[in-house]
């Protein structure tokens, strides 16, 4: 989150008026496994409130798995309650978070069956297929990566994307989640495997971005931001 969500509303920045600023609370987690993540999101209270005290204007909760490892449709109580905190402390700040955001960014684009790629073992990612299955998408194809720490995630390369969605069965999807984790680069790889594909390409950064937009009532458009970041949606 902390890397290609600033660097797209950065490229933003090249075409719009607004600027921003970036403001970061951390939820600790070096392995990414179902207990560090129930772990992880009970800290998620203690960093809304210290963002509500800088008056932040929109927070994003960047872990998708640790939102979607709580069970399904959490994404929504847990906005509801981080919402309660932030005006709790006097704040007027928005709250959204990825899991929600890769939900309602796919619902936008009018997709029906998704192909996904996650770094996650095998159980967590069947665990976010089910979740997303859950919200009435069919998944075509999904690619487990089985990175457990945290760190190796952040340092896979994302140029491996390509060959990755090569080998995927992605003929009927509608969407490619590229990157379904902040934390797994994947922006310099969006262009690609849309001209490779042509099917629009979605992240959990790209995602996150775009309902942080939508929360400050800004135009969604910003260049290289794939088909959801177009100025479309």
């Amino acid at each position: 989150m902390e890397t290609e969500i600033p660097a797209l509303l950065k490229a933003r920045e090249l075409i719009a008026a607004e600027r921003f600023t970036f403001h970061s609370a951390r939820m600790r987690m070096k392995h990414v496994t179902k207990d560090e993540l129930a772990t992880m999101d009970a800290s998620s209270d203690r960093c809304a409130l210290e963002l509500s005290d800088a008056q932040v204007d929109v927070m994003g909760y960047a872990c998708l798995v640790a939102i979607m490892a709580m069970g399904k449709g959490y994404h929504r109580a847990s906005q509801e309650r981080l919402t309660g905190v932030v005006q709790g402390n006097g704040s007027a700040g928005a709250v959204v978070n990825s899991a929600g955001a890769l939900i309602d960014g796919l619902k936008a684009m009018g997709a029906k069956k998704v192909a996904v790629v996650t770094p996650y073992m095998k159980p967590l990612t069947e665990m976010v297929v089910d979740y997303i299955r859950a919200e009435g998408f069919e998944i075509v194809d999904y690619v487990a990566l089985e990175i457990q720490d945290n760190l190796a995630v952040a340092a896979h390369d994302p140029m491996n994307l390509p060959g990755i969605v090569a080998g995927m069965d992605i003929a009927e999807a509608d969407v490619i989640v590229l990157s379904a984790c902040v934390q797994m680069p994947s922006l310099p790889a969006v262009s690609t495997v849309e001209a490779q594909t042509g099917k629009p390409v979605l992240t959990a950064a790209i995602a996150t971005t775009w309902q942080m937009l939508n929360a400050l009532n800004l135009p969604t458009r910003v260049p290289g931001g794939g088909a959801l970041l177009s100025g479309a949606y």
